[in-house]
C-alpha cells in the first residue's frame, strides 16, 4: 500500500511543483502565473481541437516512453530513443525505394514493420555492447542516437532526396494508400491506437508471461537470475529490441500519418521527451498512457502561450526540464516513513554514550594533583590532556 501511494503521490507532487515553479519563472518574465496555468490547460484540454492536438502528440510519446521503460525493467537505462525514432521513420520512407509495395493497408503494415525493425536493431545494439563488451548502455545509446541522426541527414539530403524538395530536403512522399488516416475523420490518427495497444500489450507481457517475468527478475536481481539459470543476455537483448521497436514504430507512424515523408521535422525530440514520460510513469507501460497524454497536452499548449502571452513556443520545454529534475529528486523521498516523521522530528536527540563516559574521566584527570617532575595536565576540552600529555612526555624523554 505504501509503495502504491509513493508511486502515485511522488510523481503527482513533482508535476505540481514543476507547474508552480514554471508559473513563477514566467511571472519573472512578465506574465501572470495564473494566466499561464490557465492557458496551459486550456491549450491542452480546453476544447475538441485542443484534445485532438494533444492526442496527436501523445501517440509518439507513448511509443518512445516504452523504449525507456521496457529496457529499464531489465535493469538498463536507455536514453537514445531519438535515434530509433529517426531511423524508424527513415526505414518507413525508404522501403518503397527498394520493394514494390501494395497501395493499401498491407503496404502500411509493411512500412510500419520496417520502421519497428530498424528501431529494434538500433537499440539492441546498445544492449549487445553492454552485455558482451561491457560498455555502459546509457552512454552508448545516447552516442548511437547522434550517429543515427547524422546518418538520417546524410541519406535524406543525399541518396534518398526527392529532387522536388528544394528548400526542405526530404524523401519521396508515401502514396496515399500507404498513409495512416484519422480516427473517425478527426485529426487524431490511428497511431494513437497503436501506442495504446503497445502499452497495454507490453504491460500484460511483463505481468503475465514467463518471459516478461524473467525480464523483471534479471532487472530486479541479476544474482538470482544467474543462480536460477536465466539467459540474462538474451533477455536483455529482447527487452532492448522491444523497446527499440516501439520507438522505431513511433518514427514510422510520424512519417505515415503526419509528415508523409522523411525530413528534418522528424527530429522533434520525441525520443528525449519519452525519457521524462517513462520516469514519471515509473517505467510502468500502463501508467505511460495518461502521462503521455498529459505531456502531449503541455506540448500542444505551447503555441497558445506564444499567441496570447508572447512567450516562446519552446517555453514548455522548460516545464518538461523542471519536471524531469523534480521527479529524479523525488526518488530521495521514496523510503521516507511519513507517518513516523513527526514523531522523529519532535523526539529530543539521544545523548552520545561515548562522550558521556569520557567526561568523568577527563574531569578526574583535570582534578588530579600533578606528580613531582610531571607537567600539570592541560586544561580545555574534554580529552585534550590525554592527547597532548604523551607528546610532552615523549619530548622530555628525547
Amino acid at each position: 500500500m505504501r509503495d502504491t501511494l509513493n508511486d502515485i503521490g511522488l510523481p503527482v507532487f513533482a508535476i505540481a511543483a514543476a507547474l508552480l515553479l514554471f508559473g513563477l519563472l514566467m511571472g519573472l518574465a512578465g506574465a501572470s502565473p495564473v494566466e499561464v496555468w490557465a492557458l496551459l490547460f486550456k491549450g491542452a484540454f480546453g476544447d475538441w481541437f485542443s484534445w485532438q492536438n494533444t492526442l496527436q502528440r501523445a501517440a509518439p510519446l507513448m511509443l518512445t516512453a516504452l523504449c525507456v521503460a521496457i529496457p529499464a525493467r531489465a535493469g538498463l537505462v536507455i536514453i537514445g530513443g531519438e535515434g530509433a525514432v529517426v531511423l524508424g521513420g527513415l526505414a518507413c520512407a525508404a522501403l518503397p525505394y527498394v520493394l514494390p509495395l501494395p497501395d493499401n493497408a498491407a503496404g502500411t503494415a509493411l512500412v510500419c514493420a520496417a520502421g519497428a525493425a530498424a528501431g529494434a536493431l538500433w537499440i539492441a545494439l546498445a544492449g549487445w555492447l553492454r552485455q558482451f563488451r561491457g560498455i555502459n548502455e546509457t552512454i552508448s545509446s545516447l552516442l548511437l542516437a547522434y550517429i543515427a541522426i547524422g546518418l538520417f541527414k546524410h541519406l535524406v539530403e543525399g541518396p534518398l532526396r526527392d529532387p522536388a524538395s528544394l528548400n526542405k530536403p526530404s524523401t519521396y512522399t508515401l502514396s496515399e494508400g500507404m498513409r495512416i488516416g484519422g480516427i473517425g475523420g478527426s485529426d487524431v490518427h490511428w497511431g494513437l491506437a497503436l501506442g495504446v495497444l503497445a502499452c497495454i500489450g507490453l504491460g500484460l507481457w511483463l505481468r503475465w508471461t514467463a518471459s516478461g517475468f524473467s525480464v523483471r527478475v534479471v532487472g530486479g536481481n541479476p544474482r538470482t537470475a544467474q543462480l536460477v539459470g536465466l539467459p540474462a543476455s538474451k533477455l536483455v537483448l529482447l527487452a532492448c529490441g522491444l523497446g527499440g521497436a516501439s520507438a522505431g514504430l513511433a518514427g514510422a507512424v510520424e512519417v505515415a500519418a503526419v509528415h508523409t515523408s522523411a525530413n528534418a521535422s522528424l527530429i522533434a525530440g520525441y525520443g528525449y521527451a519519452g525519457i521524462l514520460v517513462s520516469f514519471i510513469a515509473r517505467h510502468n507501460p500502463l501508467a505511460i498512457i495518461p502521462v503521455a497524454i498529459l505531456f502531449g497536452g503541455f506540448g500542444a499548449a505551447g503555441s497558445l502561450l506564444q499567441r496570447r502571452l508572447g512567450l516562446p513556443d519552446a517555453s514548455v520545454q522548460v516545464l518538461q526540464g523542471i519536471a524531469f529534475v523534480l521527479i529524479l529528486a523525488s526518488e530521495a523521498l521514496r523510503d521516507v516513513d511519513w507517518k513516523a516523521l513527526p514523531a522523529k522530528l519532535s523526539r529530543p536527540p539521544a545523548p552520545n554514550p561515548a562522550s558521556a563516559s569520557a567526561l568523568p574521566a577527563a574531569m578526574q584527570e583535570a582534578a588530579a594533583p600533578a606528580a613531582p617532575g610531571r607537567p600539570p595536565p592541560v586544561s580545555g576540552a574534554p580529552g585534550v590532556g590525554a592527547i597532548v600529555q604523551p607528546a610532552i612526555n615523549k619530548g622530555a624523554l628525547s
